[in-house]
């Protein structure tokens, strides 16, 4: 293992609230903007909304906790900072394999992920000449399968989403991501209220309301806690290596706790607003809340092309769903350059290139997967559900089991104490009960009962 911390290369936040902004900058993307909507909808809305926020909060801050206070203390990429905290607390430094886990979803949701923010830049693109907007209810369906059946242009697309992470990255923690995120981070939330404004005067902002927040429990299927805890780790960042990396750039006199808790609220309102965002355009224009995946891509244009204004809300909405997937590729692909940097003893632009180059070449199965493999599967599932499901719905939850038994039953205590400096010790006992008594079994059970 490298004795050199990757923090002693590649800097520190040099604020909590850069910090804060990178973290909420990674957990705010298009799990919320696009996969939440289309998850609730497919879900039963506002019962599955409930189940979301009570596994955020109760199992979500706990873990993301444990993610931030680790990667802290071993000053660290994953594997290696999980090795040294414990051996610290007198265990196997085989506990490092849980930190490959994490590296490995975040390898492969990036796969599918950086396809799917290529699609949002061309969307973009295609918004700003005014063709989505104007695009009928069968050229909105065409024009999305149309892209999906283009090998070259979903590569191009995919390639210029991962240059933009990439050109972020490439220049280091202060001058690259704080930077970016503190421009980033803000233009992000004013378009979300801008949209959500607009909204409010001009329909089906009352039967948005109605779908979110007034729970009906009948709508509720087995699959749902599986699918609420996968889309609030998914969500959050947690048990994707993002979040410890992040962590072994912190100062250490920022409080873990109060961070990790600011960055659940901001991710979670985020979410919420951008079902206030999507559901008043889905239903005050008589379409499908529950149109899966296609939501953003198919249904949407349709509500654009009917609505006052549409192309200038296009606009914005594309530019809005291009900052979080951007933002969001960075948390996930930061921690493959810190492992690269920390193994192979190389500069942070030669790793980057490494990442990017080989991230590039791997989503070509991606992009296959919607065209000439999209009848390749098994199982029942095709090969982009399993690309989706694997990472989503089997590591992020099994990775985030791994971490609650570690920070809850294997970290020496005072290494706790000391991290989290809570002003009281029944704090982290308090911690450390969620984690041992709710996270632990919860997390088994949901996974256990979805595979």
């Amino acid at each position: 293992m490298s004795s050199t911390p990757i923090a002693h290369a590649s800097g520190s936040w040099r604020s909590r609230f850069g910090f804060v902004m990178a973290s909420t900058g990674f957990a705010v993307g298009l799990g919320n903007i696009w996969r939440f909507p289309y998850v609730t909808g497919e879900n039963g809305g506002a019962a599955f909304v409930l189940m979301y926020l009570a596994f955020a909060f109760a199992i979500g801050v706990p873990i993301l906790m444990a993610e931030i206070m680790v990667g802290r203390r071993g000053r660290s990429s994953p594997p290696t900072a999980l090795a040294k905290v414990a051996q610290a607390s007198a265990r196997s430094p085989r506990w490092g394999w849980v930190g490959y886990l994490t590296l490995t979803t975040a390898f492969l949701i990036m796969i599918a992920y950086s396809v799917v923010a290529g699609w949002v830049l061309y969307y973009f693109t295609q918004a700003v000449s005014f063709s989505v907007s104007e695009s009928a209810v069968f050229a909105s369906d065409d024009a999305f399968q149309l892209l999906l059946g283009d090998v070259t242009t979903l590569l191009i697309w995919t390639g210029v989403a991962l240059t933009a992470t990439g050109a972020i990255i490439f220049t280091g923690v202060e001058q690259g991501i704080e930077r970016a995120v503190r421009v980033l981070m803000p233009t992000l939330f004013l378009l979300l209220i801008g949209l959500v404004i607009f909204n409010a005067f001009n329909g089906g902002m009352s039967a948005a309301l109605a779908y979110l927040f007034l729970p009906d429990f009948t709508k509720l299927t087995w699959g749902a806690p599986l699918a609420a805890l996968g889309q609030a780790f998914f969500s959050i960042g947690v048990a994707m290596a993002g979040m410890m990396m992040f962590g072994a750039y912190l100062p250490q006199d920022v409080a873990v706790g109060k961070s990790a808790v600011q960055i659940v609220i901001a991710d979670t309102l985020v979410a919420l607003i951008a079902g206030l965002v999507v559901f008043p355009m889905v239903f005050a224009n008589g379409l499908d809340p529950s149109a899966g995946t296609g939501l953003i891509f198919q249904t949407l244009p349709v509500a654009f092309s009917q609505m006052p204004y549409g192309s200038v809300v296009a606009v914005l909405f594309f530019l809005l769903l291009s900052v979080a997937a951007v933002t969001s590729m960075v948390g996930l692909t930061e921690p493959l350059v810190g492992f690269l940097m920390e193994r192979l003893q190389c500069s942070r632009r030669r790793a980057t290139a490494l990442v990017i180059g080989v991230l590039f070449a791997v989503s070509l199965i991606s992009v296959l997967s919607y065209n000439h493999w999209q009848h390749v599967g098994f199982a029942g599932r095709s090969l982009a559900a399993w690309l989706d499901y694997i990472p989503n719905q089997v590591m992020l939850p099994l990775g985030g089991l791994l971490l609650a038994l570690f920070a809850g039953w294997i970290l020496n205590r005072q290494i706790a104490e000391d991290e989290l400096a809570m002003a009281s010790s029944k704090y982290v006992g308090l911690w450390r009960s969620l984690l041992r008594w709710l996270a632990v079994p919860a997390v088994a059970i949901i996974l256990l009962t979805g595979l």
